[in-house]
Formats: C-alpha cells, sequence, structure tokens
C-alpha cells in the first residue's frame, strides 16, 4: 500500500471576463489575431524541422526573425509558446509509446494462452481469447500496433512532432461538413479563430504587469500591434485602446493588487464563434503555500469521499476513524457537453465543499485515482459498457478542480491508495452501518474505508480476540485506541457473571488486573508452591 499524501495546492490562478467590444475593435482584434496566429504557425513549423537540434543561438535566430515582423515582446510570446507546444507534443509521443508497448504486452500474452484459458493471478498468467476468429483479429491487431509503434519511436527519435494548430477534431470536420452540421463559411470563421494569437506573458517592474495587452485598473484594456498593423493604431507607441472596460469578478481583489504593485500578468483574448462573444483571460503564478502535515490535517477527523461515474458519496468521519451522522451523497451529470460536464462537476464540489465546512473539518480524503491503464480493450474484454464508463471518467479534471477549490476554502486534500476500498469497505462496515431508517451503499462503505486509511487506522472494524486460555473469553477487543490515546490501559468496567475461566463467577475484586490472576510464578499466586528448574547434570 502506497502512503497518503498531502495534495499541493495549485501553483497558478486564472481569472476570465467578458469583452463587449465594439464592430470597430472586434474587427482589429480579429484581423491583429490572424497575422499573431500565421507568425506563431510558421515559427512552430521551423521548430518542428529543428528536431531534436536545438539551441539558444537558433531561438535567438528565430526571435529576431519575427521581431522585425512585429515587436520584441511579441516575437518573445510567440517563441515561448512555440516551445511549450513542442514540449506538450513531445510528452504526447512519450504517452503513445508507452500506451502502445503496454498493449502490445497485452495481446501478446494473450495470443501465447491457449483458446479459452483461465487467468491466473498467482502464476501472471493472462486468460486466452474465447474464440479462433478472436485470436485471428487480435494477432492482425497486433501487428497494427507494432507498425504505428515503429513510427512513433522513429518520429521521438529525429524529435519530429505533429501538431494541427486550431485543433485536428475541428480540422476533420473539414472533410465531414454535413456529418458536422456546418457550412464552409462557418467552419472557416473557427478554423480562424482556433488559430488566433493574441497572448502575451507578463514582466514584472512593467507598468500595470503588461506591456504588450496592458489592463489598467480602470478596466482599460490596450494593446501594442505590431508593426505591419501600425495604421490601425489610435494611441501613442503604436497602441489600439478598445472601447469595451473589463471587469474582472472574480479574484477581482487579487488581480488588481498585482497590477498596482507592478506584478506580472500574463493575458490572452479569444473569440468564442458559437457564442459570438470575445473573452479575456487573465493568469499569474502564485507563490505556493506550505501544505499542512499530514497529522495537522486529520487532526479534526475528515470527509472521505468515494468518487463514482454519476455522485459523490461522503461521510464525516473524526480522529478516531468512526463515521459520525448520516452519509451525504452530491450527484452530477456526465452525459452532455464539456461545458455541461464541466459545470456539473463544478457544482458537485462546490457542495462538497460546504459540506466540509459545515462538519468543522479541515481535510478532505480522496482516492488518488489513475485509469489510465484502465482504458484498454485488453483489461476489461467485451465490456464496452465499463470501458465507456472509465473513458468519459474525468479523474484528472476533477481532482483539478477539487484542488484548486479547496485551497481556496482552506482545506487541504488527502490522496490515499485506491486498493480495495470498494471491497473491503462493503465488507467491515456495509452491514453493520445499515439500520431500517438508513440504507448504506456500497460506495458509502468504501468512503469509510478511504477515511480511516487516511487516517492511517485499519479497515477493519475490530481485531481478532486472544485465545481463551490467554485472556478473557472470546470478547470483542475494538482497534479504534491509538497507542497514545488517554485511558486506553484502564479496567473495563465491571460485568457480572464468569468472566474468565479461572475465578469463579462474583470474584473479580482483581479483574482489571491481568497479571494479579492465578498465574504461574507471580506474588499474587494463592498457592505457596513453585515448580523448580531441571538440574543441570539429568
Amino acid at each position: 500500500m502506497a502512503a497518503s499524501f498531502v495534495v499541493p495546492g495549485p501553483a497558478g490562478v486564472a481569472i476570465r471576463a467578458r469583452l463587449r467590444v465594439s464592430g470597430s475593435d472586434a474587427a482589429v482584434l480579429a484581423e491583429t489575431g490572424v497575422f499573431l496566429g500565421s507568425l506563431a504557425a510558421g515559427d512552430l513549423a521551423v521548430r518542428s524541422r529543428q528536431g531534436l537540434e536545438h539551441a539558444a543561438a537558433a531561438w535567438a535566430v528565430r526571435k529576431r526573425e519575427l521581431t522585425g515582423l512585429c515587436s520584441a515582446r511579441w516575437a518573445g510570446s510567440i517563441t515561448k509558446a512555440t516551445h511549450d507546444q513542442w514540449a506538450l507534443a513531445r510528452r504526447g509521443q512519450a504517452a503513445e509509446m508507452a500506451w502502445l508497448r503496454g498493449q502490445i504486452t497485452s495481446i501478446e500474452a494473450r495470443l501465447a494462452r491457449p483458446l479459452g484459458a483461465k487467468a491466473d493471478k498467482r502464476a501472471g498468467l493472462a486468460r486466452g481469447y474465447g474464440s479462433r476468429a478472436e485470436w485471428h483479429a487480435k494477432s492482425r491487431r497486433l501487428h497494427a500496433l507494432r507498425s504505428r509503434l515503429a513510427r512513433v519511436e522513429a518520429n521521438w527519435a529525429a524529435g519530429r512532432v505533429h501538431v494541427v494548430r486550431g485543433g485536428k477534431k475541428l480540422a476533420h470536420s473539414r472533410h465531414h461538413l454535413d456529418a458536422a452540421g456546418l457550412s464552409r463559411d462557418a467552419w472557416g470563421e473557427r478554423w480562424r479563430a482556433a488559430r488566433m494569437f493574441l497572448a502575451a506573458d507578463g514582466e514584472s517592474g512593467k507598468r500595470f504587469g503588461n506591456e504588450t495587452i496592458r489592463i489598467t485598473d480602470t478596466g482599460q484594456l490596450s494593446l501594442r500591434l505590431p508593426a505591419a498593423l501600425a495604421h490601425l493604431a489610435n494611441a501613442p507607441h503604436g497602441r489600439y485602446v478598445l472601447d469595451a472596460t473589463v471587469q474582472f469578478t472574480h479574484r477581482g481583489a487579487e488581480w488588481l493588487d498585482r497590477i498596482s504593485n507592478n506584478r506580472a500578468v500574463a493575458y490572452r483574448i479569444h473569440h468564442d464563434v458559437l457564442r459570438g462573444r470575445w473573452y479575456v483571460t487573465a493568469s499569474w503564478q502564485r507563490t505556493p503555500t506550505p501544505a499542512l502535515p499530514l497529522q495537522a490535517a486529520l487532526a479534526r477527523g475528515v470527509v472521505a469521499v468515494d468518487m463514482n461515474d454519476d455522485h459523490l458519496a461522503a461521510w464525516r468521519l473524526d480522529e478516531h476513524g468512526n463515521p459520525v451522522g448520516e452519509p451525504r451523497r452530491f450527484f452530477y451529470d456526465l452525459t452532455g457537453s464539456a461545458q455541461h460536464r464541466d459545470a456539473q462537476i463544478r457544482h458537485a464540489l462546490t457542495r462538497l465543499l460546504h459540506h466540509t465546512h459545515a462538519t468543522g473539518a479541515v481535510a478532505i480524503a480522496v482516492e488518488d485515482l489513475d485509469f489510465t491503464d484502465g482504458r484498454c480493450r485488453e483489461k476489461h474484454g467485451r465490456n464496452k459498457r465499463f470501458r465507456r464508463l472509465i473513458s468519459r471518467f474525468p479523474t484528472a479534471r476533477l481532482r483539478a478542480r477539487l484542488v484548486a477549490m479547496a485551497a481556496e476554502q482552506g482545506i487541504t486534500i488527502v490522496a490515499v491508495d485506491p486498493a480495495y476500498t470498494s471491497r473491503w469497505g462493503a465488507q467491515h462496515w456495509q452491514k453493520p452501518l445499515t439500520t431500517s431508517n438508513r440504507q448504506v451503499s456500497r460506495h458509502d462503505a468504501a468512503s469509510i474505508a478511504i477515511g480511516r486509511r487516511a487516517l492511517g487506522h485499519p479497515i477493519r472494524r475490530r481485531t481478532a480476540p486472544p485465545p481463551a486460555h490467554q485472556s478473557d473469553e472470546q470478547g470483542h477487543r475494538t482497534a479504534q485506541a491509538e497507542p497514545g490515546t488517554r485511558r486506553r490501559e484502564e479496567p473495563r468496567p465491571r460485568i457480572p457473571g464468569p468472566r474468565t475461566r479461572s475465578v469463579p463467577p462474583g470474584s473479580g475484586a482483581k479483574a482489571g488486573n491481568q497479571r494479579a490472576q492465578h498465574r504461574s510464578g507471580h506474588t499474587a499466586e494463592h498457592e505457596s508452591w513453585q515448580q523448580d528448574s531441571l538440574p543441570l547434570s539429568l
């Protein structure tokens, strides 16, 4: 089992506001974004052709060439975005190679087994395929995966990446306009908006934290136009001032404090074609706050959460690992568009954080889930419904949202090993907590197992009692008390009747002192004899 740990908080902040631009402002923004987007596309192509032969001198040459077409600040933003995109594509290649190798290994292991053979986990043997037709189809898929892996490995060795500026999905829709329900002009408008580049990094010490895209404390937005578009400027020094003003409602005070002290703030402007709106996003880095020690975060108990496909099952546990109150469930719907799913997740997490505050706890325990290996067809076979469920479950987004939202509320997130939490929780907690007025589900019981693992307690409710000839007749022995818990060594309450085989009924004066009972060699023995040791000469 992996040890539980405190999840570090987010290192950055991003906020967004709508720009209610006029027609002239929209035209200037669109023309500037398309021009800078073409420069970004060309710079990405040059960087991709360089492959692994990249050095500071080559970067300086690219930036110098772009400076003559726009400005030094725009050139710096474009080259930095290019480096980030190239690095992201490289990480994608590494992840794809790892996935392909895992698929090939799994298929090879199953092809080597006889048809219909069962899996043997102890011997490390995979199950065989069900029929000869399935075996043949998988052998063909194995050749296709090997060929695909060879291509990816060749691109990785050469440092060659494949990036579609604007998105692969939108580029694929160009050849299937009827299926996408788009006209050629509508698709072209989306394509131009997706390939725009209107982003600038901030710089500490400069006025309002950004010289390229500047937003003042009064909400006035202006941007430095490229040299080729200087004729569009309506302010000195080649700047264009928009008629629309910006107002950040979420974290507005924090943003205002940064720009008032001339600290770096990065801005990005983009156009949402579906809504017909323009937005500006402000982002900045935040000094990471020191994470609370695990014991300090769990001193007041924990709210344990079991994440499921349609709800979050939560239960409050005290510091001893005992469930307190009633279980809570926060439902959400993961069907529909990505915006709908994201809103559902935010709403469920908001209710979870409010519930945590109401209970008085300052920590939430969750499973450290990662379904990367669980999405393959080889692991779950023909269970398409379960594979689809795992594929659409937003583990990374839900975890990132929870960490970011909890950091703003001063709540600590504790991640635990997810192994056997559902099975052991149902085995040890579901039935004892179910009453005529409360139905405890398997997910509620799993949340208790998660919370107890975070607190450092065993998931089992009680430990096995010792044999009857060593101590009390098989009674309950609880595992709730820690070694440092006060009064844990005190005698149990006196229960009428015989407690051990040696003490008759009514003779329980020394029941609290386990050493004072009839044991050989003890000063409190009733008999006077003691067994002599055997002589060494025998």
